[in-house]
C-alpha cells in the first residue's frame, strides 16, 4: 500500500479523504492556496504545501504545481477528490506520465465519459437506456437544428456536450427559441468548459434523479452499491440526498442496478464512480450521465453499507481486487444527506463570507457531520460555499426524517449565514415526508417564504434585558463583562457574549 498520498484538494472532501489515508497508517500530503493558509484541512494533513495564488485558476486547477509538489515530496499517489481536477483527464494523465497513480479511473476513461454525447453512444450500444436525442455538429443549419427538435418532440433540451452542473444548458419549448438557446447554450459552454459543442435531447417535465454508486477494479470486477435519491436541487446542484430511493420498487432497482453495471462494464471503468438516470412517473429510466469520481453524497451509501468507499478506492489503486463482492454487499436502514453552506436563502441564496466565530454541528447515534471548517475558519470569495454535510441513518426514512430535522436544529454555526432552516424547510415539507419529489421540488414549493424572518437588532437587545430583568445591581458591576466573574453572563443561561 502507499506510504504517502497527495489530496489534490480542499474543504470537507480533503478532510474525509485524510482520515481514513490516516487511519490506514498512510501520510497525508495537503496543498493550499494563499486564503487556505490556515484551512482545516491543511491542519489535518501531516505535510503541507503552498500553492501561490488566491483563485482555483492559480492554484487547485494548476496541474503542473501539483505533480511537482507530489514529485518533490515523495508522495506516490494523488487523491483528486471532487471538483477540480477529479474528472480531468489531462491531469489522470500528467499523474501517470510522472509515475504518480491517479486515485480514480483511466484517463481514456474520464475523457471518454466526460464527452456526454460519445458516452451517450456508448451506452447505447451496450443496451443502456437513453433519453431520445440528437448529437449535434458544429455546422449546423438552424433549419436542421429545427428540423432535429422537431422530430425528438418539444419540450427539448439543449446540453453541452463536455460540461455538467447546469452549465450550458437550456430548455426549449417551441421553436421561437431555440435558434437563441442554441447559440448562448454554445457560448456558455465554451466560457465554463473551453468546449462549445451542444446537443439535443427529449426533456422529461419532472423527473426523478437517481444514481447507483458503482465500483470496478483491474481485474475485471464491477459492482453497484445500490441507488441515491438526488431529485432535491437547486439550478441543478443537488442539496439533498438519500438512500435507499422511496421510489423504488426491489424490482426496479434490480434492473437499475444491473444497467449501472452494464455502463461501467461499457466505458471499461475501474475505481469509484456514479452512473446517474432520470426516472420518469411512469418507471421508465434513461441513462444521464457517468460521474468518474467520488461522489459528494457518498456518505449516505456507507453508512447503510458499511463500507469505506475511500479505503476501497486506495485497495482498487494499488492493483488489488475489489474487497467486496456484489452478493455480499447488503443495505440496512435509510440515510439522508444534507449539505451545509454558507449561503443567505432569504436572500436569493447570495453566498455569505467571513470568519466562523462559533461551529457547534449535533452528535450522537446514527449523526454524522464531515467538516471542512472549525472555529476560526474563513469562509472566502474564492471557493465552493459548502461548509459541511450533515449525514443521518436510521432504521427507516421516516425515523431518519425526524432525526435530521431534530440535528438541524442544533446545528449552531455563528459568523456567517448558512442554509440550515431552509434545509429543515425542506426535510419537514409534508411532500418531502410522503416521498413525493421530483427535480423540479423547490420550484413547485417556494420554501423561502415559509423561513423565519431575522428579529430587528433592537429586538434581541430588548430581549436580552428581559433575560437579566430583576438583577439591576448585577448589570452596573464591573465583574459582569467576564463570564467567570460572576454578574448577569453567569445567570443569562445559554447566552454568552458575542
Amino acid at each position: 500500500m502507499f506510504r504517502k498520498v497527495l489530496i489534490a484538494n480542499r474543504g470537507e472532501i480533503a478532510v474525509r479523504v485524510a482520515g481514513t489515508l490516516q487511519q490506514m497508517g498512510i501520510a497525508v500530503v495537503a496543498v493550499y492556496s494563499d486564503p487556505d493558509r490556515g484551512a482545516f484541512h491543511v491542519r489535518n494533513a501531516d505535510e503541507a504545501y503552498p500553492l501561490d495564488g488566491k483563485t482555483a485558476a492559480e492554484t487547485y486547477l494548476d496541474i503542473g504545481k501539483i505533480t511537482a509538489i507530489a514529485k518533490r515530496c515523495g508522495a506516490e499517489a494523488i487523491h483528486p477528490g471532487y471538483g477540480f481536477l477529479s474528472e480531468n483527464a489531462q491531469f489522470a494523465q500528467a499523474c501517470a506520465d510522472a509515475g504518480i497513480v491517479f486515485i480514480g479511473p483511466p484517463a481514456d476513461v474520464i475523457r471518454c465519459m466526460g464527452d456526454k454525447v460519445r458516452a451517450k453512444e456508448i451506452m447505447h450500444g451496450a443496451g443502456v437506456p437513453t433519453v431520445p436525442g440528437w448529437s449535434g455538429v458544429s455546422n449546423a443549419s438552424a433549419k436542421t437544428i429545427a428540423g432535429e427538435a422537431g422530430r425528438i418532440g418539444y419540450p427539448v433540451l439543449v446540453k453541452a456536450a463536455a460540461g455538467g452542473g447546469g452549465k450550458g444548458m437550456r430548455v426549449v419549448r417551441d421553436v421561437s427559441s431555440l435558434a437563441e438557446a442554441w447559440a448562448s447554450a454554445g457560448r456558455e459552454a465554451k466560457a465554463a468548459f473551453g468546449d462549445g459543442r451542444v446537443f439535443l435531447e427529449k426533456y422529461i417535465e419532472r423527473p426523478r434523479h437517481i444514481e447507483f454508486q458503482v465500483f470496478g477494479d483491474h481485474h475485471g470486477n464491477v459492482v453497484h452499491l445500490f441507488e441515491r435519491e438526488c431529485s432535491i436541487q437547486r439550478r441543478h446542484q443537488k442539496i439533498i440526498e438519500e438512500t435507499p430511493s422511496p421510489a423504488l420498487s426491489d424490482a426496479l432497482r434490480g434492473r437499475m442496478g444491473e444497467a449501472a453495471v452494464k455502463a461501467a462494464r461499457a466505458a471499461g471503468y475501474s475505481n469509484a464512480g456514479t452512473v446517474e438516470f432520470l426516472l420518469s412517473d411512469g418507471g421508465e429510466f434513461y441513462f444521464l450521465e457517468m460521474n468518474t469520481r467520488l461522489q459528494v453524497e457518498h456518505p449516505v451509501t456507507e453508512l447503510t453499507t458499511g463500507l469505506d468507499l475511500v479505503r476501497a478506492q486506495l485497495i482498487v489503486a494499488d492493483g488489488r481486487p475489489l474487497p467486496f463482492t456484489q452478493d455480499s454487499v447488503r443495505q440496512r436502514g435509510h440515510a439522508i444527506e444534507c449539505r451545509i453552506y454558507a449561503e443567505d436563502a432569504s436572500r436569493g441564496f447570495l453566498p455569505s463570507t467571513g470568519t466562523i466565530e462559533a461551529w457547534a454541528p449535533p452528535s450522537g447515534p446514527g449523526i454524522r457531520v464531515d467538516a471542512g471548517v472549525a472555529r476560526g475558519s474563513e469562509v472566502s470569495v474564492y471557493y465552493d460555499p459548502m461548509l459541511a454535510k450533515l449525514v443521518i441513518c436510521d432504521e427507516t426514512r421516516t425515523d431518519a426524517i425526524d432525526k435530521t430535522i431534530w440535528a438541524l436544529k442544533r446545528f449552531a454555526v455563528l459568523g456567517v449565514t448558512t442554509n440550515v432552516e431552509f434545509l429543515q424547510c425542506v426535510i419537514s415539507h409534508p411532500a418531502f415526508r410522503a416521498g413525493d419529489i421530483n427535480t423540479a421540488f423547490l420550484e413547485q414549493h417556494d420554501l423561502t417564504t415559509q423561513m423565519s424572518e431575522r428579529p430587528h437588532d433592537d429586538a434581541l437587545v430588548a430581549a436580552c434585558v428581559a433575560l437579566l430583568n430583576g438583577q439591576p445591581d448585577a448589570a452596573n458591576q464591573p465583574s459582569a463583562t467576564h463570564a467567570t466573574d460572576g454578574g448577569p453572563w453567569q445567570r443569562a443561561g445559554a447566552w454568552r457574549s458575542g
